[in-house]
């Protein structure tokens, strides 16, 4: 199941959060630290993971690792439409920029100092002189507020405004030096607003004809951004590939974070419409580098000639990320989803250990939390911080939450499907479902059929076990697989009963989560509440966890937080892998000797390999 990345992660892009320790005193200097001290000195002269000596020049081609099969525009915070893969990234700098080898701290990119005071009610960013715009332009902080208030405007992704809710407001202090006024004292908001993509003011500077003003953000599609970053975009061939361009004037590259960066001239992002066809132009040598999401291709299909010389590297690089909570959303927004009793019902009948056994050659673990590998991750039972937490919300959280930590059900050992499914069977009975001539019918004789919706190729093998074991309890599943602008439209408007998504995760849940299972985002249309969660509950708890004091009281916020939504059975997890499995040509492409414990594949080679010299 490839990975989904949403907003929230793209302003997460640059650096990974986490918990450490952090004195209770004012925060002046080159970068910021959510609980602890920053590992990278004022003076220091590159992150440790990359080469400073690394050539620069060359070319990357690699396939895209989103779903969309095109793209149709170059604004990526619009709503309507896709655009190109790694575009933000790649175009846009950040005020501070994360190193890939430590949680929770982030660098002066466009900002050459951040002050966060004492009582955490504001943050000011020092612009750097040398900043500079594609077109030349000086970065300045009337760029910082235009940005900011256009990605709070009508035109772009509901979730900016979940984001930037505890954000008062944006002042000019002066040409150089912006300051953001918080609403509550938020330990994390001064690295969210640090990585608020900057473009000039002057992108989409024209007059719409139609109104005679200037035009609204949802009409800059194909106009090309002006941005700060180290690449521009270079030739385009759409329908089939994108490239980028290195900038040989780019303001920021000898600063230390940059050193040992961006090294290609062009990487080119490749479009095929299926997995097949990207193996098969990886093996002909048109591909140089590729991730693979599927076990099935991993062990059986990336093999051949090249392989065999030892031109292609099949390679697993091992990471320390967040095991993120890939799962099968259940849309409670809809009956009979809207049952808990069902949607238990639903997870005892998915039989992962048997799928992983003979589908995915053992390669996959479980998905247990929404926090997994991370502080944040709630195990066996919960402290009295945690049960203080949960009671004061009632029975508004599960009473099962206050037990022992989630556990998916499982078919080995001293367990089995069928008495998974006998349980199963209980549950829909308590809800008044009872099997009919093979099929399940409520008191008022409705069948219980159910649609799984889909865009990719090959995921009906996957789902087909699910599909039998439901059978068995007289529910049919139905497998629906349409093409991505559709399914984009439908997952926009909650038009679907279970949709299969990937979320990264993060070592330091914050303010996103209340798109991800807010009360206001399950009524929100295009938000990121795929489950339609709504709980006071949920709601305080993530409030809670936001605005905590100290390291405990984050973390038993967090810990009730996942307590709470796993035992509401809003998801039915999946499985990750704990490795990056990765085939590269090793006779065009150079890599760093180690990886980052903390870095996306994507970015890291991206970002941190060089081409081969002749």
């Amino acid at each position: 199941m490839p990975e989904r990345t949403f907003f929230f992660h793209h302003l997460k892009r640059w650096f990974v959060l986490g918990v450490l320790s952090l004195p209770a005193m004012a925060f002046a200097g080159h970068g910021y630290a959510l609980w602890g001290d920053l590992k990278y000195g004022p003076d220091f002269r590159h992150f440790d993971y990359v080469n400073p000596d690394a050539p620069k020049g060359g070319e990357l081609r690699l396939v895209s690792n989103v779903r969309s099969s095109t793209f149709d525009k170059y604004n990526p915070f619009t709503l309507r439409g896709s655009a190109p893969a790694y575009l933000s990234g790649m175009l846009f700098d950040t005020l501070l920029a994360g190193s890939a080898d430590e949680l929770g701290s982030a660098y002066g990119l466009l900002a050459e100092d951040v002050e966060v005071p004492a009582d955490r009610l504001s943050a000011t960013f020092r612009l750097r002189p040398e900043a500079r715009f594609h077109n030349g332009d000086p970065v300045l902080a009337k760029d910082v507020k235009h940005s900011f208030e256009t990605l709070l405007g009508p035109h772009t992704s509901p979730g900016y405004k979940f984001i930037y809710q505890d954000v008062a407001s944006l002042e000019v202090v002066d040409d150089r030096t912006v300051r953001f006024h918080f609403k509550k004292p938020n330990r994390e908001l001064p690295l969210t607003v640090g990585g608020l993509p900057v473009f000039s003011h002057k992108w989409g500077d024209e007059i719409d004809p139609e109104t005679g003003e200037r035009k609204t953000f949802d009409k800059v599609v194909m106009d090309i951004p002006i941005g700060s970053g180290a690449y521009k975009i270079g030739p385009v061939r759409f329908g089939k590939d994108i490239t980028y361009v290195r900038d040989p004037d780019y303001w920021g590259r000898d600063l230390p974070m940059n050193v040992g960066a961006n090294n290609f001239d062009r990487v080119t992002v490749k479009i095929y419409k299926d997995s097949t066809t990207k193996l098969e132009a990886l093996k002909a040598g048109e591909i140089d580098w590729m991730r693979f999401f599927s076990a099935g291709d991993w062990a059986r299909r990336v093999e051949g000639k090249r392989f065999d010389s030892g031109e292609l590297v099949k390679q697993e690089f091992q990471h320390s990320l967040p095991a993120g909570f890939q799962s099968y959303f259940l849309n409670t927004r809809r009956p009979p989803l809207d049952d808990r009793n069902v949607r238990m019902a639903l997870d005892l009948a998915l039989d992962y250990e048997w799928m992983n056994r003979r589908l995915f050659y053992g390669s996959y673990t479980r998905v247990r939390s929404l926090f997994g590998n991370t502080p944040c991750e709630a195990k066996a039972m919960p402290d009295s911080a945690q049960v203080e937490l949960m009671k004061a919300y009632g029975d508004q959280i599960p009473s099962d939450a206050r037990g022992p930590a989630y556990e998916a059900p499982r078919t080995d050992g001293n367990r089995s499907l069928r008495q998974n499914l006998l349980e199963a069977r209980e549950l829909l009975a308590r809800s008044g479902w009872k099997i009919q001539d093979g099929v399940l019918r409520n008191a008022q004789g409705k069948a219980m059929e159910l649609e799984m919706l889909e865009s990719g190729e090959g995921r009906i093998r996957t789902i087909t076990p699910w599909i039998r074991a439901l059978e068995k309890l007289g529910i049919r599943l139905n497998f629906r697989q349409v093409d991505f602008a559709l399914y984009q439209q439908r997952l926009r408007t909650f038009d679907y009963d279970i949709v299969s998504l990937a979320f990264g995760g993060t070592a330091n849940p914050g303010i996103e989560y209340l798109d991800l299972f807010g009360s206001k985002a399950a009524s929100t249309e295009d938000s990121s509440n795929f489950s339609g969660m709504s709980s006071k509950a949920v709601d305080g708890l993530i409030n809670t966890m936001v605005q905590a004091e100290t390291k405990d009281d984050y973390l038993a916020a967090c810990r009730a937080l996942d307590r709470t939504i796993m035992h509401s059975h809003v998801l039915v997890p999946a499985w990750y892998a704990s490795t990056h499995r990765v085939a590269y040509d090793q006779t065009r492409l150079a890599t760093p000797t180690a990886m980052p414990p903390y870095a996306q594949a994507e970015s890291w080679a991206i970002g941190n390999w060089w081409a081969r010299q002749p």
